[in-house]
């Protein structure tokens, strides 16, 4: 246990400094970084033909769409059309249509679900101009479209930014430089990053073996400072390559939940700009914490099972004093394993230390759930965002249980703010239950399930709640390279990504228009425990009432059988 509270002491001040750091990027405060990145800034506007004028909410979602679009089709091209290109020493081939489109839609959304393995169905090229590239760009909209809507939110005008200079402001000055120092800690530890070919070397059974090398660091540092999870090898952050050390680890589990949770922090700080600045803002702090306890009660359910271990090999009388180690390394044990699976489906990245195919029933449990509900700190500035529709769902309800008028921030919550919170909270259940229901009624969907009874449900509910959560991590049973596979999840990751953000901004931009109104007695605090106790309650609630069925079925069942 010390290990991880090792981590999480660490974490607590990092998130501080970030959180402020944010601020000043967001709100276009001067930094420690302008003489330098100033000039790199200007001449991306030129080259771009950037105009630095506030655009409209509408202008503003446009021009995330188009970008978006954009890259994915030079993307998409560039994925076709590999096995010809330069900086292919290991012969890769071009990807196949299907999973071509998979993987596009997987990076541009921040998904990084991979159907492939990296090392082999990915040229050096396509790594970096597709994979790695796409993981700054991703990472740069969500946090864009966070901070636009943190700004609309608490504006006393109606003012939202300007997405392209929100967009390359995020990359120099806060991707680039943390995943400079994440890349030389990670090549200090082990990590490569080279352009060599893959090596054939001698084992010491005689056997000959290919080492996949690569720019493996570089890919490494923006996959979890951006939360984009996926893998430079198709094992992910398990193999020694992608991290090598326990140092590694807690580097890389550090970096994951970094922004996030600055992206709290720097939004305590918008809505107290106008007062004196604290440390940390009360309603932020209240976000925070409701945030945290949902998270440290996952991360104690996960701990407690896999510790636990497997009851049928305990009956046995095989002492197991490690806990359950199958599918996990021995160099980082229990701790690490059970706080890198929680972190990365609690803060969405996707990236895996372990197999959670092989977590015992709630130990599987609790990273599905951490993505179906999507609040849980979330990534790429998302996180935040969904949380803020259960608080204003909150609002609504607690003001309608005791009589008074809902209003956050100044800015009355009512009829049409409502109707789009309750489409958005919907949408992502909807993706993920209908695609798995769809999954499991078609022979080309049961096709992938590889083990049967409840624990194939969980891998079906697993892959689209990660897919809709744009988290990328898989239970890595399943045989989803296929059409059907490739289809689905594209189009859950598609959804999930645009259309919520799209509603989010638009919810925003409501607020932003009402007449601002000063808070009086009768007015709800928002920024106590009692609220954050209340909106822990509520989220937990619309979780159970929209998952617990099919949860049922899946890890609950499969739980049950193995007690039995």
């Amino acid at each position: 246990m010390w290990q991880i509270a090792i981590i999480l002491i660490m974490y607590v001040p990092l998130v501080i400094v970030t959180g402020h750091y944010l601020f000043r990027v967001a709100m276009q405060q001067v930094t420690w970084l302008d003489p330098i990145m100033d000039r790199l800034d200007g001449f991306i506007y030129k080259l771009c033909g950037i105009k630095r004028v506030d655009m409209t909410g509408k202008q503003y979602v446009l021009s995330l769409i188009l970008s978006n679009a954009c890259m994915v089709f030079i993307g998409y091209i560039l994925l076709r059309i590999q096995a010809i290109l330069f900086l292919n020493p290991n012969k890769i081939d071009n990807m196949e249509a299907s999973l071509s489109f998979n993987t596009i839609i997987s990076f541009m959304t921040n998904t990084n679900l991979q159907h492939y393995s990296g090392e082999s169905g990915l040229s050096y090229l396509s790594q970096m101009l597709v994979i790695i590239f796409m993981m700054f760009t991703s990472a740069a909209t969500g946090y864009a479209a966070c901070m636009a809507f943190c700004r609309r939110i608490v504006a006393k005008t109606d003012t939202i930014g300007n997405f392209f200079v929100d967009f390359v402001r995020i990359i120099t000055r806060i991707l680039i430089p943390l995943s400079i120092v994440v890349s030389v800690i990670l090549v200090s530890q082990g990590t490569p990053q080279t352009f060599k070919a893959n090596q054939t070397v001698q084992t010491i059974e005689g056997k000959l073996q290919d080492i996949a090398l690569g720019p493996v660091a570089s890919l490494e540092s923006i996959k979890h400072i951006g939360t984009n999870g996926g893998g430079f090898y198709g094992a992910n952050s398990t193999t020694p390559f992608e991290n090598p050390t326990v140092i590694s680890n807690m580097i890389e589990m550090l970096s994951m939940m970094l922004l996030p949770g600055a992206c709290v922090v720097a939004f305590s700080l918008m809505i107290a700009s106008r007062k004196e600045k604290p440390i940390v803002g009360k309603q932020g702090l209240a976000i925070f914490v409701a945030m945290a306890m949902l998270f440290l009660a996952g991360l104690v359910i996960v701990y407690i099972s896999e510790r636990a271990g497997n009851p049928i090999i305990n009956e046995l009388g095989i002492t197991q004093q490690l806990g359950s180690m199958e599918g996990k390394e021995m160099r980082f044990g229990v701790a690490q394993s059970a706080l890198f699976a929680t972190v990365t489906t609690a803060f969405t990245t996707g990236s895996v230390n372990n197999m959670h195919d092989t977590l015992t029933p709630l130990g599987g449990l609790v990273p599905m759930f951490n993505m179906m509900l999507n609040v849980v700190f979330g990534g790429k500035g998302v996180g935040l965002m969904n949380m803020m529709m259960y608080v204003l769902l909150t609002i609504f309800i607690a003001c309608l249980m005791i009589g008074r008028t809902p209003q956050f921030l100044g800015k009355k919550i009512e009829e049409k703010e409502m109707k789009l919170i309750a489409l958005c909270i919907l949408i992502h259940p909807a993706i993920i239950l209908l695609f798995s229901a769809l999954a499991v009624a078609l022979p080309q969907g049961v096709a992938g399930i590889t083990n049967p009874g409840a624990h194939g449900l969980s891998q079906v509910l697993y892959e689209f709640a990660s897919a809709s959560a744009n988290n990328g991590s898989g239970f890595e049973g399943l045989s989803d390279n296929s059409v059907f596979w490739n289809v689905t999840t594209g189009l859950a990751m598609f959804f999930g990504r645009y259309v919520t953000i799209i509603i989010q901004l638009a919810i925003a931009s409501l607020l932003a228009k009402k007449m601002w109104h000063h808070d009086s007695i009768g007015t709800l605090k928002t920024d106590n425990t009692m609220f954050t106790i209340l909106l822990v309650v509520i989220v937990l609630m619309i979780g159970a009432l929209t998952f617990l069925p099919a949860i049922a079925l899946g890890p609950i069942t499969e739980h049950l059988q193995l007690y039995a």
